[in-house]
């Protein structure tokens, strides 16, 4: 398999087979969860195995193991990794074994996220980890340029915002102190364990930046979409202790995730999230109501 081809459910399954022969963990039954950034399955209810989708994610598979382990000596509540050497070779690309939160998807409260979110900011990263530092214009420019599935027109436009983006960002002063971030730091990455405790999961873009990074998404969240009322906004940044929305550079932050969310979209091979895409773009365009977005 090639890397252009992709994952498919029929080559990550024979990736997972691999993954787990090289491990010495038992596969069979592997329960397919999702293909997204990653492949996920579920292993025997216990172990949550992902298979990065491109062969050069090595590097950032062995930071995010880096992190669960210094997260898990800090007795912070994050994805813990099964104790063995990883990431592991499956034919060419990173395979990592995680311990299973819970079988169910049950979301953190939103004070819980909060108080997830502030706990991890007064964290200090040792040098030895390694963190990256927070570039975001590359990441989205990177995400643009393998998005296939936009118009010549939604693509120029988007090229033009961020363009603009970036000038405005590079303008700004943060208020808060930098550090540690989750770099995707939302209710959909805050699940509740088997024993109802709050448990931070997908550490894929850990790193390094101004915390406004991961207030942004609440934010606009509510804002914006309307996926949190005024009342648990209200609760997260009590909470937190900072509301991002009296911060100037929020708009350029949430413009910024706005567009980030639809070119994540746009990778999806489906009639359904191109449809969503270009209702997306036509809204960033022309400052329509985000109240319709469905999230994916």
């Amino acid at each position: 398999m090639s890397q252009s081809e992709g994952l498919t459910e029929e080559s990550a399954r024979e990736l997972a087979d691999a993954a787990c022969k090289k491990a010495g963990i038992d596969g069979r039954n592997a329960e397919l969860i999702r293909i997204g950034s990653n492949a996920v399955f579920r292993l025997g209810g216990q172990i949550i195995l992902r298979i990065g989708r491109e062969r050069r994610g090595f590097e950032d598979a062995r930071r995010q193991v880096d992190v669960a382990r210094w997260l898990a000596d800090e007795n912070y509540p994050a994805n813990r990794v099964i104790d063995i050497a990883q990431p592991v070779d499956a034919s060419g690309y990173p395979a990592t074994f995680w311990k299973s939160v819970s079988e169910k998807e049950e979301y953190a409260s939103i004070a819980q996220v909060a108080e997830l979110i502030r706990d991890l900011h007064r964290l200090r990263a040792p040098e030895s980890l390694g963190l990256r530092l927070k570039q975001p214009f590359i990441e989205i420019e990177e995400r643009l340029d393998g998005s296939s599935s936009l118009g010549r027109d939604d693509e120029e436009f988007l090229r033009r915002r961020i363009a603009e983006l970036r000038d405005s960002y590079d303008g700004l002063e943060f208020p808060l102190t930098p550090g540690v971030i989750h770099g995707d730091a939302n209710i959909g990455n805050v699940i509740l364990s088997r024993g109802g405790s709050p448990c931070l999961i997908d550490l894929d873009s850990f790193c390094v930046g101004p915390r406004e990074w991961d207030l942004v998404q609440t934010a606009l969240f509510y804002e914006r979409f309307g996926w949190h009322s005024a009342e648990e906004y209200r609760t997260f940044v009590d909470v937190y202790g900072f509301d991002i929305m009296n911060w100037r550079g929020y708009e350029i932050l949430a413009g910024y995730r706005e567009i980030s969310m639809t070119l994540w979209l746009a990778g999806k091979a489906t009639d359904e999230a191109a449809q969503e895409v270009r209702k997306r773009v036509a809204a960033i365009r022309t400052g329509g109501d985000r109240r319709d977005w469905a999230p994916f």
